[in-house]
């Protein structure tokens, strides 16, 4: 069949058809693709109600409103590329069949939506934790799988990729039923992707693909063959191991963003590295919309074809493409050879049962996500347990604790009790002597000096350890962006850490002045006195006889000296037993007050940030959980 390019021509809204002119034009299809469409030779010229002559409308009879915008439509019949080739063209006759039907957009199935929702929410979560490298490729899946769900859904588009060589092209032709993209021994032959639409309404879809209008074509097809195809908008891409650059790369461009590929390979290059480690195994996880195809069997002799068949599947497997067979979910492997037309109608059959499935999209899209989802799996998933246990903050709590000295500041509160207990219920001769001892200062109970200097610089490493190590138990088996995060939030937080304690410190230690003291020491203080004015009573009374004042009696004034002596050692024994526990209480509420204040500033400044940093990580590792859950085969 021939083809016509789709330069000055647009769809017409009404029905009437066309034949090709003198000149050699050829009429254009219907709005719906003309289904009944065929070529003049097969049938007779004049046919009553089947042509219309526009000789004389000429270039005039285009639509204009056509002709002013300047864009192509796709309801166009395709010509021959290379009109310089020669034959003559005949006229092209299409009966239409009414409007084309509206075309909706894919439907993307709720288990897709849920996995396309934890995405964005995924890279939404990380935008602040990895760095706009790591999280291109799924922001660009997010991008085309929205720009896809825009377009048609009614149409799918399949890339025809293969090596130079391997018949590609030819397989093109042979697909559309006319010579659309051009053949021959010059290499590479397909410089530019041409695209053929078999139905409306994918104008869009080819926009998308940035292919012009002038390598858009519309086969012409007989009913069957059209109903067949109906949906299928194929691409007959350069070859992938052109020479010239500008090939390749839009190869690479065109692949990421169709629903479908067919692989066409050849018997020379089925087994080419470029091919293998650069395309299939990377794409291997979209085998589902996959076909691989074996061109030009007529070339091997015998069981030829099925061995290199049975080879190449061998090859696929190892590049880890699962295969679609005994009705599993996989890659379409079959021999065909283009030049002969063998295969060519089982794999117009196969394409015909895929796009009838309207799934293409949906199933693209899903594969793009799964490998995304395989690239981003490291800056997310360890394998390792994460998290901070409670042993740990308990353990940095301590550490605090033990920077600000909270265990010796409790011991010497209950020393100071026991001290300051015992100096208010000890004996006057007792406290004399001790007041000699201290030099002629007064004795207060007042509670020693802080810290001094070298004490205060051990106390700061001692804080700078605790944070550095539970930074370290924070980050252990996070991956490394977020790990580092961790590690940061650690530092951040430890900056004027050793200050505040020691401002929480003076706070919430001891109180300036003498320790409280119980309800029974009045009571101790009058034994005391008591005991004390015994001694004196007993003194004086021994003075009196010695000088005279009194009569002898030793027996009295003795028995009330040996009274007060021991009985004011006695009450002082007393009271230091009666204190221990008080002491011991006082000590301990002064040590929990400060670990208390060491803690909760260690939490606010350095747990509570980890904490948080590690309540995104849980976050994120949730949604990455969504994207690759749901999506498990």
């Amino acid at each position: 069949m021939t083809a016509v390019t789709d330069e000055d021509h647009t769809d017409h809204t009404d029905h009437t058809d066309h034949s090709a002119h003198a000149a050699g034009r050829v009429g254009r299809g219907p709005e719906d693709g003309g289904r009944g469409g065929a070529q003049a030779k097969d049938a007779p010229e004049g046919a009553p109600g089947k042509t219309a002559s526009r000789a004389a409308a000429g270039d005039a009879g285009a639509d204009p409103v056509a002709e002013a915008a300047g864009a192509w439509d796709d309801g166009l019949i395709a010509r021959r590329v290379n009109e310089g080739a020669g034959g003559e063209q005949a006229a092209v006759v299409e009966i239409r069949t009414g409007a084309a039907p509206a075309a909706g957009p894919p439907v993307y199935d709720g288990p897709l939506r849920s996995r396309l929702d934890a995405l964005r929410e995924l890279v939404g979560l990380s935008r602040t934790r990895l760095d706009n490298r790591t999280l291109a490729e799924a922001g660009q899946v997010l991008d085309e799988a929205a720009a896809r769900r825009k377009l048609s859904g009614q149409h799918t588009v399949v890339a025809l990729a293969g090596a130079t060589g391997s018949g590609k092209s030819q397989l093109f032709n042979a697909l559309a039923g006319v010579p659309i993209s051009e053949t021959g021994v010059r290499r590479p032959t397909t410089a530019a992707p041409i695209a053929c639409s078999w139905s409306d309404g994918a104008a869009s879809l080819i926009d998308r693909l940035g292919i012009p209008g002038r390598l858009r074509r519309r086969p012409v097809q007989n009913a069957e063959a059209e109903a067949q195809l109906r949906g299928l908008v194929l691409i007959d891409l350069p070859d992938h191991d052109s020479a010239a650059v500008q090939h390749r790369e839009q190869v690479d461009r065109i692949l990421k963003l169709v629903d479908a590929v067919v692989w066409v390979v050849d018997p020379e290059k089925y087994a080419d590295a470029m091919l293998h480690e650069r395309y299939l195994r990377p794409l291997a996880g979209h085998a589902e919309v996959m076909f691989v195809v074996l061109n030009q069997v007529d070339r091997l002799p015998g069981e030829a074809a099925e061995l290199v068949l049975d080879d190449l599947r061998r090859l696929l497997d190892e590049d880890g493409i699962a295969l679609g067979e005994y009705g599993e979910p996989g890659a379409t492997v079959l021999a065909m050879s283009a030049l002969t037309g063998d295969g060519v109608g089982e794999l117009r059959e196969l394409l015909g049962q895929f796009v009838t499935e309207r799934g293409a999209a949906g199933r693209r899209v899903s594969a793009d996500v799964d490998a995304a989802a395989a690239r981003l799996r490291p800056v997310y998933v360890t394998g390792q347990r994460t998290g901070l246990s409670e042993e740990a903050r308990e353990e940095f709590s301590d550490r605090l604790a033990d920077a600000v000295g909270a265990t010796a500041a409790g011991e010497a509160a209950e020393r100071a009790w026991l001290r300051n207990a015992g100096r208010a219920c000890g004996t006057p001769w007792l406290r004399l002597w001790r007041w000699c001892q201290s030099g002629g200062d007064p004795v207060t109970g007042r509670f020693p000096a802080r810290a001094q200097a070298d004490e205060e610089a051990t106390a700061r490493q001692r804080v700078e350890q605790a944070v550095r190590t539970v930074s370290e138990r924070a980050s252990a088996g996070l991956p490394a962006p977020w790990a580092q995060a961790v590690r940061e939030a650690a530092v951040r937080g430890s900056q004027g850490l050793p200050e505040a304690l020691d401002e929480l410190a003076a706070r919430a230690g001891l109180p300036p002045g003498r320790p409280p003291r119980p309800g029974w020491w009045p009571v101790a203080v009058l034994a005391q006195a008591a005991m004390t004015l015994l001694q004196v009573v007993g003194g004086l009374w021994l003075v009196g006889q010695i000088a005279g004042v009194m009569d002898p009696n030793l027996g009295v004034p003795v028995l009330l000296m040996v009274a007060g002596i021991v009985g004011g050692p006695l009450v002082e024994w007393s009271c230091r037993l009666a204190a221990r526990g008080p002491a011991r209480r006082y000590g301990q509420d002064a040590e929990r007050r400060l670990r208390e204040a060491a803690a909760g500033c260690g939490r606010a400044r350095v747990l509570d940030p980890l904490a948080a940093e590690l309540l995104r990580y849980r976050e994120v590792r949730e949604q990455y959980g969504r994207v690759v859950g749901a999506g498990a085969r």
